[in-house]
């Protein structure tokens, strides 16, 4: 049986035994002409093929840090920020309705002009009454800032 050296490849996609998606690794040559390239997993480490995927990897860095410098910007604008909102409600203060995750979007939206979709925004449990509460706003992947929500009755 002859052995055949191993044949060196970049991933294009995330695989678990090798690596991530830029990586470059060497493989037998059936394991790579069977199974990697065909579902194309990898393609082969030309000089082009590698120069490319340095380039990508790269420019995913430099978006990485620009989104984190925009999260941290947007994050100490929102360091101990308190968003009143007016809703109608009844006796006892409760509301017809709720505030959600929406609103208080929109809320941050017009006074601090932060665009922020509502997915971003985390409430322990709906705002069904006026008074005061906490919401978290996630704003990267390890970037949060804790708000409050005061809800006032509309006239």
């Amino acid at each position: 049986m002859r052995s055949e050296p191993p044949v060196k490849v970049v991933l294009v996609k995330d695989v678990a035994t090798l690596g991530k998606r830029g990586d470059t690794c060497s493989v037998a040559d059936g394991y790579a002409r069977n199974y990697l390239l065909p579902r194309g997993l990898a393609v082969e480490a030309t000089p082009a093929n590698i120069k490319k995927f340095e380039v990508e990897r790269s420019a995913s860095e430099r978006r990485t840090e620009r989104e984190t410098a925009q999260a941290e910007a947007s994050a100490a604008r929102l360091e101990g920020f308190s968003l009143t909102v007016r809703a109608k409600a009844g006796e006892e203060g409760r509301l017809f309705g709720s505030v959600t995750t929406k609103d208080i979007a929109a809320g941050i939206k017009s006074v601090l002009g932060l665009d922020l979709d509502r997915r971003q925004i985390d409430l322990p449990d709906p705002i069904k009454s006026t008074g005061s509460y906490r919401a978290v706003v996630r704003l990267g992947r390890s970037i949060a800032r804790e708000i409050t929500v005061v809800v006032e009755p509309s006239e």
